[in-house]
């Protein structure tokens, strides 16, 4: 049987969601993207890496192996993408090669073609590199995606939380250095030094390595932790109702597609099989999706 460039796209993309060859193969290179940062991760102990390092090297040559077949496909079949708005076949290789997931695909081969080709790299670094490949994960979930979204959707009230922290972060950073410079030189010896301090406690983590001794340090070091809790507060607020807001605009363009498959009164198979693709697109219950359309069914029976 002859697999087509489009048969290829619609394999390896999210527009083939309802596709089950193709959840499949989600499935399989998600867990192969696991198998590794757990192979990385073992490597790291001596142990492990003294009695079984062959049969990891194996492991992620196979890996390697199968990522580069990935990466390729994916250039090749790019042309078929509808999400890729170049006009030509080249514009669309190019638009995906240089896309974030295609720098991500890219730099995720990148350390082990790094460790042959150059013997004496230094392997923890090229460890850390591989642990890239998590974000391949973005292939088969939307949720850095929806992160990235939603802080975009919100970037002048996130913009504004961010320079209230950093008001903060300068402002403790110079009283702090004011109060304890003459009792604690060797720890607050400049204002960047007192950073450290005062970007964990703006944070409220408080490793307590470092801490004020001084009756005014302990009080600008009362006031910091307290700025912190609002300012992270903010943070987390912003984010949590962007996610919020884009759970309901998901909702609503679901809505509006059952509510046109209803305008005649009868949903057909290839609008059903519309509508479940949007459902798996947009990580939808089966029971929330059940609901939605049962809300939508008896609205329409009462017009």
């Amino acid at each position: 049987m002859r697999i087509t460039k489009q048969r290829i796209a619609e394999i390896l993309n999210k527009g083939s969601v309802g596709d089950r060859l193709s959840r499949r193969v989600d499935l399989i290179l998600s867990l192969l993207i696991l198998a590794n940062l757990i192979a990385v991760c073992l490597e790291s102990v001596d142990s492990i890496a003294a009695i079984y390092g062959s049969q990891l090297l194996l492991f992620e040559m196979m890996s390697v192996t199968i990522f580069a077949v990935e990466y390729l496909l994916r250039v090749w079949s790019a042309p078929m993408r509808a999400d890729l708005n170049g006009k030509t076949a080249r514009s669309k290789r190019l638009q995906y090669t240089f896309s974030f997931m295609g720098i991500i695909d890219l730099l995720a081969l990148l350390p082990s073609f790094l460790q042959w080709m150059i013997p004496g790299a230094d392997l923890r670094w090229l460890r850390a590199l591989r642990m890239v490949r998590l974000l391949k994960l973005s292939h088969y979930s939307s949720a850095l995606e929806d992160l990235i979204s939603a802080i975009y959707e919100e970037r002048r009230a996130f913009g504004a939380a961010l320079y209230l922290l950093g008001i903060a972060l300068f402002f403790a950073s110079a009283l702090i250095y004011v109060a304890e410079n003459h009792v604690q030189p060797e720890v607050f010896s400049s204002i960047p030094e007192t950073m450290w301090w005062a970007i964990i406690t703006l944070t409220t983590v408080g490793y307590g390595d470092v801490s004020p001794i001084t009756p005014l340090g302990k009080l600008i070091g009362a006031l910091t932790a307290v700025m912190g809790v609002c300012t992270v507060a903010l943070l987390t607020g912003i984010v949590g109702n962007a996610f919020a807001s884009q759970l309901e605009k998901r909702k609503a363009i679901f809505e509006a597609e059952v509510d046109h498959a209803l305008a005649d009164g009868v949903i057909t198979s290839d609008e059903a099989a519309n509508i479940d693709r949007i459902r798996l697109e947009f990580n939808l219950s089966e029971e929330h999706a059940r609901a939605i359309i049962a809300s939508l069914t008896e609205r329409h029976k009462k017009q």
